[in-house]
């Protein structure tokens, strides 16, 4: 099929940031696209060739929309998997597959395959109801600390709480959930894996994630993660383990953690461009956006290799700011060397809201750090 300057449209649940980047490839291959988000203030109403409101939890909303295109992605996990297993079957192309998304969707259903699949991960139980969970630690089957996670809708650090008291556990919604062993690590690493409909896999670079102690995200990513070569080999193995026993087509990041030990344990997994790897758009070959399109669409997948030394910074709402965004000092940043910031086209801040990101690069990874560092302590993402 000819993609390029055609009638082909390519359809994209979700409209934030990551399908904004997914647009800058769409236009620059020139492939007709078309989004669907629930807002509309969504950053991709611009870019994309057409822009649909919706709610992508409903069926006929996802199944009707997902009828107008050739082929079907995603930018966001949490959308109605059954429309897309209809769509499925009256021959639309879905790419992660329903059956892919329906055990990603539900982190008891992905442990439980990981465990099914001989993947290594953190030892955890399943809870229907919080009482369950109280019930346990009374009869001492359970412990503190440990890490407790809602099975279903969790996103950008929600739905995850280290729990280490009682008094912990009142703010836990009533929700089917799981409870991980809290795992004692030196490093939380990722692999992101791309493989296309015809079978070809490719692996970026480790990265080294450095996470805001309070939010649970992400504030730098290192590229490439300051660990031994033996310890990074491991870990892509096991990313691959992982994306041949999905046998996804598109982009899997696979989180895991590098234990005190060296083991490598299988946190969590997602179908789509990854916060993980946003610095390739400077500091790859092939970007992660344009090696999605790449892999969907069944193309020859780009190299992977990284041209230099990249770190991202996240750029989240200040605390104690809400309103009209102003990104403060960002002059600043743009004059310091190898400095580029992704301003993403959401009005409104917030505390912790992801509003964009910086990717700084460098030849010396230690110094690329040096001035992530002092990006971080010169923006400001505040409200008037």
């Amino acid at each position: 099929m000819n993609h390029f300057s055609s009638g082909f449209k390519l359809g994209i649940l979700g409209g934030g940031q990551l399908g904004k980047m997914l647009l800058n490839v769409s236009r620059k291959f020139d492939i007709y696209t078309c989004v669907l988000d629930p807002s509309d203030e969504a950053p991709c109403k611009i870019g994309s060739n057409a822009f649909y409101i919706g709610d992508l939890m409903d069926f006929d909303t996802v199944y009707n929309f997902g009828k107008t295109v050739d082929l079907l992605t995603i930018e966001i996990e949490n959308v109605n998997v059954d429309a897309l297993e209809a769509l499925e079957k009256e021959n639309i192309t879905v790419y992660p597959s329903s059956k892919t998304l329906r055990i990603i969707q539900n982190k008891t259903k992905q442990k439980l395959f990981y465990v099914d699949h001989d993947l290594p991960t953190a030892a955890f139980s399943r809870f229907s109801y919080k009482n369950e969970i109280e019930t346990a630690i009374k009869h001492e089957t359970l412990g503190f600390p440990f890490v407790w996670k809602s099975a279903q809708f969790g996103y950008d650090g929600t739905g995850v709480k280290v729990v280490k008291a009682y008094s912990d556990l009142e703010d836990l919604p009533n929700v089917e959930c799981l409870v991980e062993d809290l795992v004692d690590f030196k490093n939380e690493i990722a692999v992101i894996v791309s493989r296309n409909s015809k079978g070809d896999v490719k692996t970026y670079p480790v990265v080294e994630m450095e996470f805001h102690p309070e939010a649970n995200q992400v504030e730098y990513v290192i590229c490439p993660a300051r660990i031994p070569k033996e310890i990074a080999k491991k870990a892509e193995r096991i990313a691959l383990k992982v994306s041949h026993a999905f046998q996804h087509v598109g982009l899997l990041a696979v989180e895991m953690f590098q234990t005190q030990n060296d083991d490598i344990l299988i946190n969590e997994v997602a179908p789509r461009p990854h916060n993980s790897g946003h610095h390739t758009i400077e500091s790859s070959y092939t970007s992660q956006f344009e090696q999605h399109i790449r892999a969907i669409l069944g193309l020859p997948l780009g190299k992977t290799d990284s041209k230099v030394a990249g770190i991202m910074v996240n750029l989240v709402g200040a605390e104690g700011h809400s309103g009209d965004v102003i990104y403060e000092n960002i002059e600043a940043i743009m004059n310091m060397e190898g400095v580029t910031p992704h301003i993403y086209g959401k009005k409104q801040t917030r505390p912790f809201r992801k509003m964009g990101h910086v990717t700084i690069i460098n030849d010396n990874i230690d110094d690329a750090r040096k001035v992530a560092e002092k990006v971080k302590a010169t923006i400001n993402v505040i409200s008037k």
